[in-house]
């Protein structure tokens, strides 16, 4: 199939200046129902017990799997320019940041 047959879209992204400065985010709560998937992304510090929601996504399965992928893709073009990106902490350590929630019939593994 040539470019004719299945020409690709232009999309005009506009991007508002508070938007531009970004939210750091150190903590994504994952949730999802059978018709999407949530995202609320937050931040943590040591020593301070109650965290904001500074941003929900909101998207359909199959949005978040291609996110999914994309961000798998990006993540290995910045490893091959930049070299392994490491996660710190140790099994059994006090977790901290990004994490797959443990449901309580779950066993830790060390």
């Amino acid at each position: 199939m040539d470019d004719t047959q299945n020409p690709q879209q232009q999309i005009n992204i506009e991007l508002n200046e508070k938007e531009a400065e970004g939210n750091y985010s150190n903590l994504a709560i994952i949730s999802h129902s059978g018709a999407e998937f949530i995202i609320d992304f937050t931040r943590i510090f040591p020593g301070i017990p109650k965290a904001k929601v500074h941003s929900r996504i909101i998207m359909t399965p199959q949005h978040c799997k291609m996110f999914l992928n994309a961000l798998k893709e990006n993540i290995e073009r910045f490893e091959a320019q930049y070299g392994e990106v490491k996660i710190f902490g140790a099994p059994g350590e006090h977790p901290f940041g990004f994490q797959i929630p443990m449901k309580p019939n779950d066993e830790k593994v060390n």
